[in-house]
């Protein structure tokens, strides 16, 4: 180790309580100023005493070949396949195979009943099926979310979990009759859950990407020369996460609107095909294979340290979420919105979902009349992404006052679909509507994921991405065990799909709310870099200074 790397904590011992191995850092020119001063009462840990790891270097520079790779691959796992076209291949399949609540034939007139532990709607079932994938997805990615924190596994998790997806859709080719719909089920809730675990790790890695890149790095050289303030340097690291967070955003919905327009080439001349459906979900997913395969020989070794001697794979993420959820108290802010955000994905995830199943029943199951649909969700798409972006960067606004745009759409989606309930002139019950919808989910909820994912990163201890974002999956994604369970049990009780819009609407207002008065970024981002530095000791990508400035230099000493 090099001899001029210093570790700091308190007395107590271990230094890191077993989050995670201690780093020795790397010093850095800043840090010669006076590290007595800079970190009142914290001594240096005797070298005998210390938990030797690999050093963690600053990363290798993102590169443009490496950054544009990164984009490609969210261009094909932009959700055609997995969440929209084998959704309405089940449901359509399941109607297929149910009987009407009225006649007992085939579906028509009534609800369409289908016996799965009883009788029960194709919505309801629907709705459960997302609601199982949800928890096996919890129990992911608590058990391996802490694990893609060291050495190649997030790498390895992300390849894993695509393959396993684009197996799932092309398994849909040899399946076409009704009475296959459990099938149908199994290989939706396959892909579904598989497309959850890709975008969660593919997610974790834009941190970093983002704090090494050359803007980035030039900034820290800056920081470190005292050329510039702390908050300077903040703000150019934010403007990057945003930058690569947005652009990423819009490239996957760049892949929704490509995806969905040659897809017409194949639904327009096959339109009388039985088989046209399972073709387009194939050459979807092979769109995806062909834009996914260069990240993964193009993405640079940025390995994490080695899994502590003595811990298990298999057990280390349980370990470490449970420690850190005993020390919330030192990530309040990070909890809150995890809480908080955890609400409102749910709410937004479900009001998608009750929203899908009523478009699909308003159209027919239409896979064209879905394409064109999605066609208008994903130019609108774009635009926003780009628009938020350089509004951005022109008024150098922050990261929370952008997602709290967007969350207004979040609330009034469910609102609108709530009006259903009086009246049939609006509420979701109009083709009109449904343009309407896309058009309008493009314009909000396309940046709503950008700048969510982007509040998640300010907010995570460096080094510490994947277990965060491992919570963050379940939040965003897992969430929705809740709330399809609880929609699922209001459309059986009531049989009306559009009551659920209550629930949805009380659920996004108060988590937004929440959000917005109760979660101080500044002092959150202090707060996780504090957390970082203590658990694991400085690294070249973080500085003492972006927490003594904020929240004290108080915050560095070990309790």
């Amino acid at each position: 180790m090099a001899g001029n790397a210093h570790v700091y904590s308190t007395a107590v011992n271990p230094p890191n309580e077993g989050l995670a191995p201690t780093i020795s850092p790397t010093a850095h020119p800043a840090d010669h100023k006076d590290p007595a001063a800079v970190m009142q009462g914290v001594t240096e840990v005797p070298a005998g005493e210390r938990v030797e790891e690999e050093e963690m270097p600053e990363g290798p520079t993102t590169g443009k070949y490496e950054e544009w790779a990164y984009y490609l691959y969210y261009n094909g796992d932009s959700g055609v396949g997995p969440n929209g076209y084998s959704s309405t291949l089940f449901q359509n399949l399941a109607t297929q195979a149910g009987t009407d609540s009225i006649t007992g034939g085939a579906c028509d007139q009534g609800t369409c009943m289908l016996d799965f532990g009883g009788q029960k709607s194709v919505a309801s079932v629907v709705l459960i099926a997302n609601g199982i994938s949800f928890g096996i997805m919890t129990l992911l990615f608590t058990t391996i979310g802490s694990c893609a924190d060291y050495a190649d596994w997030n790498k390895w998790i992300l390849i894993v979990s695509t393959v396993i997806c684009w197996g799932s859709q092309f398994g849909f080719l040899g399946i076409s009759q009704p009475y296959q719909w459990h099938t149908a089920m199994a290989m939706y809730m396959l892909g579904f859950l598989s497309y959850g675990v890709t975008l969660v790790f593919y997610a974790s890695i834009f941190p970093r990407l983002a704090r090494n890149t050359q803007k980035t790095k030039d900034a820290r050289a800056a920081l470190d020369r005292g050329e510039i303030a702390t908050e300077d340097y903040e703000r150019v690291e934010m403007l990057e996460r945003n930058r690569l967070s947005n652009i990423s955003t819009a490239h996957s919905n760049w892949g929704y609107l490509l995806t969905l327009a040659l897809n017409l080439s194949i639904l327009l001349p096959l339109a009388d095909n039985p088989l046209v459906d399972q073709y387009t979900l194939a050459f979807t997913n092979c769109y995806w294979i062909v834009c996914g395969l260069p990240w993964f020989f193009l993405q640079k070794k940025r390995p994490g340290p080695a899994l502590p001697k003595g811990e298990s794979w298999f057990t280390i993420g349980w370990k470490q979420i449970w420690k850190a959820l005993r020390q919330w108290k030192r990530l309040p802010y990070t909890f809150i919105y995890l809480f908080a955000f955890f609400l409102l994905a749910d709410g937004l995830n479900t009001t998608g979902t009750v929203v899908t199943i009523v478009q699909n029943q308003h159209i027919q199951f239409s896979f064209l009349e879905s394409t064109y649909l999605g066609l208008a969700q994903a130019a609108t798409s774009i635009f926003s992404c780009y628009a938020f972006w350089y509004l951005q960067r022109w008024r150098l606004l922050k990261t929370k006052w952008m997602f709290a745009v967007t969350n207004v759409i979040t609330v009034l989606i469910p609102f609108w679909g709530m009006l259903g309930l009086w009246t049939d002139k609006i509420g979701f019950h109009n083709t009109w509507e449904f343009w309407l919808y896309n058009v309008v989910f493009g314009l909000g909820q396309a940046p709503y994921y950008a700048y969510a994912q982007t509040m998640m990163s300010e907010l995570t201890p460096p080094g510490y991405e994947g277990m965060f974002f491992g919570l963050f999956g379940i939040t965003n994604r897992a969430s929705s065990l809740v709330g399809p369970n609880v929609c699922s049990a209001i459309i059986d009780n009531t049989g009306n799909s559009w009551n659920a819009f209550i629930f949805l609407f009380c659920l996004c207002a108060a988590a937004a709310l929440v959000i917005w008065f109760f979660v101080d970024m500044e002092k959150g981002r202090a707060q996780a870099i504090a957390f970082s530095i203590q658990q694991r000791g400085l690294s070249a990508e973080i500085r003492q200074e972006q927490v003594a400035n904020v929240i004290g230099e108080q915050a560095l000493v070990k309790v």
